[in-house]
């Protein structure tokens, strides 16, 4: 049998950017406990608004699961004498479990026959283990920051004021500092103040509903949803919103209502994102634009009171929206008064990291790197990608982006294009940030492109030339996103840029502040981009063993390897790969640490040998000629011709001879093939069955 249980905690308004973790943490610390406990459950479910954490489990177990214990004693054989007698061992043993010799059972183990007890442990009921349960998850809960309040010691995200406790209706009884568990909510802050009893779940979220808390955070991102889109299609547009955005004005209300409020006209020859950037940063407000995608002098916004005259809201909001606007323009106009270059010189104040010098030493390291990059991608880019290294971080230094942090790029492009900057370097300037998050947007310039990896590069070698990689699951400045922007940015680019080469040029402009030698440094940076590119292929459907073998091969060249890989991924369908795969791990396996490819055609003794040589040379061309040509479909079908010459070759002859100079010569043989097959893959890491 199982019943229901409902629990929440009520508080002061907790921070939006809190909510989401909360619920996700609530969930597996649950889970975790019950689990840990033996009671099956079923139907787990978290739900939160400002000022409450609700967790609800539709059935729950009425008592633990019975637990059998077993406990190994001495082993059989030392445990009778020959007549059958129990030995002192076994004599106490069995006292100790306060059992007979005959109460004992036999266990058959890997190291032979045991004597043993088992005992059942009959389960608990849950009534009597869940207020243990629920204290422990309510002081669980790891908040970002938490407080503790009056003169108690318990620390929560903020005051709690009630505790809602029901299982199978009846109250569990648990107390939190100096509050006590009921079967009491409340409602809305200032809509419906006061307590009231429930009964269970159903119940619940009808009361709560009639005292003007929608509890389910899906359900207030739907009535938002639908509503402001009501809102913004009387005003003839519609509106404009991110999911963070979404979420986040949801878990700021208990109860949504809509407001639409408008701004004067003459705010919108401010450029778009800044104006968006003001109403869903500082107010959290909805912008309203037009079929086009253009700003309309508009915005939504969701109050958490249901007030009787929702203009006299919209007035409130719109007094400080128009302040709030009416900064971003003094500062959008202030800011076009200094041109972008002569803020460089300011850039010289402003500590990148106290490792790796100001951020204008860093813009003079990625210019530098960019125009070498140009230099071997197509010179003719060189002017316009050093100028856009030159001016990509100068906005940083603008009053809009000292505000607006994540408007670096975007203010650059402005007010380069009011400077009358070339079009393609303003554009590039914002780019040069592209992917912001991954599987975001990547640079369509070859100026973006090429300055953006210039500034990424730099800054992981930057890093792992101080001694400051990223540390298990803490990147602090964003590292494996940098790299992860390098590796798809030459791909979708198809750049010829070995990772070799920009690193070793990267890491020489950074000479200075290297903490140990440059070599070093490269092995690990190259085996950080190894794990990046693997964890991105696997991610995208590709089986780990095929990466791996192509990546264990040797890889340079993101786009060959890349290609590589898909060929080879796409081989594995063929009827072939497995005994391909199967003979290829053979040579490998039996070469070991042997590295000598000197054949001398006259120590053959047998045609097997001679056949595999003749059939080794006449594929080898073909197969370099088609990886010249990036045809790896091509040559790993003509490396599948190899496969019957390498089988009968050790079907026929013994490679490790006793004869040293026909066992060197085979095994030269041997490695001729390998180093033909590892131009592709390294076969030893594909998971066969043979």
């Amino acid at each position: 049998m199982s019943k229901e249980l409902l629990f929440e905690i009520g508080t002061e308004e907790i921070p939006a950017a809190f909510l989401p973790k909360a619920i996700k943490d609530i969930e597996e610390i649950t889970a975790k406990a019950l689990s840990e406990k033996r009671i099956p459950f079923t139907g787990i479910q978290v739900l939160a608004t400002p000022r409450r954490l609700c967790l609800y489990i539709a059935e729950l177990a009425e008592k633990q699961e019975d637990q059998t214990i077993e406990k190994l004693g001495p082993a059989k054989k030392s445990a009778f004498d020959a007549a059958g007698n129990p030995s002192k061992a076994a004599l106490g043993f069995a006292r100790g479990q306060g059992l007979e010799i005959s109460q004992l059972a036999t266990i058959t183990t890997e190291k032979g026959e045991y004597l043993a007890v088992r005992k059942t442990i009959s389960g608990e009921p849950t009534a009597v283990l869940l207020p243990e349960i629920l204290t422990k998850l309510a002081t669980s809960i790891p908040f970002r920051k938490s407080m503790r309040w009056a003169n108690y010691e318990l620390r929560f995200a903020r005051p709690i004021h009630w505790i809602l406790a029901l299982y199978g209706g009846e109250i569990v009884s648990m107390q939190l500092e100096a509050v006590q568990s009921s079967n009491c909510s409340y409602g809305h802050r200032f809509l419906a103040p006061n307590s009231f009893a429930v009964r269970n779940f159903a119940d619940y979220k009808d009361k709560t509903k009639e005292n003007y808390v929608i509890v389910d955070p899906a359900q207030r991102k739907k009535i938002i949803l639908e509503e402001a889109q009501k809102a913004a299609a009387e005003a003839g547009g519609n509106i404009f919103y991110t999911d963070d955005l979404l979420e986040t004005v949801a878990f700021l209300v208990e109860y949504p209502v809509i407001v639409r409020g408008s701004f004067d006209q003459e705010f919108l020859q401010v450029p778009k994102e800044v104006l968006t950037t003001t109403m869903i940063s500082h107010q959290k407000y909805f912008p309203v634009t037009d079929a086009a995608g253009k700003l309309l002098p508009y915005f939504i916004a969701v109050s958490n009171t249901k007030a009787r005259d929702l203009s006299v809201v919209a007035r409130g909001n719109e007094k400080v929206i128009r302040a709030r606007l009416a900064d971003a323009r003094f500062f959008f106009e202030e800011d076009q008064k200094v041109p972008l270059e002569q803020r460089l010189e300011a850039l010289k104040k402003v500590v990148f990291h106290k490792l790796l010098g100001t951020s204008y030493d860093k813009v003079m390291r990625f210019r530098k790197l960019a125009a070498i990059i140009a230099d071997k991608v197509n010179p003719s880019f060189l002017e316009s990608v050093d100028r856009t290294a030159l001016l990509a971080k100068a906005d940083l230094e603008t009053q809009m982006v000292g505000e607006f942090s994540e408007l670096q790029g975007i203010m650059g492009r402005e007010y380069a294009l009011l400077a009358n900057e070339n079009p393609v370097v303003a554009r590039a300037i914002y780019e040069h940030y592209l992917p912001i998050a991954a599987g975001g947007d990547l640079p369509q310039t070859d100026e973006g492109a090429i300055v953006g990896i210039a500034d990424k590069i730099d800054t992981i070698c930057g890093f792992f030339g101080v001694g400051l990689p990223p540390t298990g699951t803490a990147d602090p400045y964003a590292l494996r996103r940098q790299a992860l922007g390098v590796i798809n940015i030459i791909l979708a680019k198809r750049y010829p840029l070995p990772l070799d080469f920009l690193i070793d040029e990267s890491l020489k402009l950074l000479d200075n502040s290297l903490k140990k030698p440059a070599t070093e440094i490269e092995k690990d940076i190259r085996e950080f981009f190894t794990g990046r590119y693997q964890n991105q292929l696997i991610s995208q459907g590709y089986a780990y063993d095929t990466v791996e073998a192509v990546l264990a091969a040797g890889w340079n060249d993101l786009v060959a390897a890349s290609e590589k890989i898909k060929a080879l991924q796409d081989f594995r369908a063929n009827p072939e790969f497995e005994l391909v795969s199967i003979a290829f791990k053979r040579v490998d396996n039996i070469l070991k640490d042997f590295s000598s490819p000197n054949v001398d055609v006259s120590l053959f003794v047998s045609d097997a040998e001679k056949n595999l040589h003749g059939a080794a040379n006449e594929t080898k061309g073909k197969i370099i000629a088609g990886i010249a040509r990036n045809d790896y479909n091509f040559a790993l079908l003509e490396m599948a011709r190899l496969r019957p010459p390498v089988d009968a070759f050790f079907d026929a002859v013994m490679v490790m001879d006793k004869d040293e100079k026909v066992r060197l010569n085979r095994l030269s043989l041997l490695c001729e093939i390998s180093n033909t097959f590892h131009l592709i893959a390294d076969f030893s890491k594909i998971v066969t069955a043979g």
